[in-house]
């Protein structure tokens, strides 16, 4: 007779629920990440961008240029305030199925931990089974030995 937790099925729909929150998770630090990353370049291409027209200024650059430059520069920055955002709100994303995740996890712990409770019991009661059936073969045996 094998050791069957009474829980099993609650554990294992939990078990996939956890594995589903850890996809998820896995997604939205992914998807911070591409964002976070356009974010860099963008700047990145604003501070090259103000390096380059800083240079070009000492040595002189015609003013339909330098505004140019300048109206580039204000549409970088309109982008990089946009990426801003989304990367706030991807980081909530990701900060949230974190908090998910590990709520999963936890209740996946409280079933397994059941389960070795369970488990250990389960082990107690048939040594005590098979220490008492071991004491009572002795006693026959000692019986049919005395008489």
């Amino acid at each position: 007779m094998g050791y069957q937790f009474k829980l099993e099925k609650i554990m294992s729909v939990k078990e996939r629920e956890k594995n589903e929150a850890l996809t998820v998770y896995n997604d939205s630090v992914k998807r911070f990440e591409e964002v976070a990353e356009k974010l860099y370049e963008l700047l990145k291409k604003k501070e090259d961008l103000e390096s380059y027209q800083s240079m070009k200024l000492v040595s002189g650059l015609p003013v339909q240029e330098i505004r140019h430059h300048q109206q580039f520069i204000v549409n970088l920055q309109k982008s990089i305030e946009q990426y801003q955002q989304m990367v706030l709100n991807a980081r909530n994303h990701m900060i949230f199925q974190q908090e998910k995740l590990m709520q999963r996890n936890i209740e996946v712990k409280k079933y397994e931990k059941m389960k070795e409770k369970g488990l250990r019991e389960f082990l107690d009661e048939v040594k005590q089974v098979e220490a008492k059936q071991m004491d009572d073969i002795s006693i026959q045996h000692f019986v049919h030995r005395g008489s």
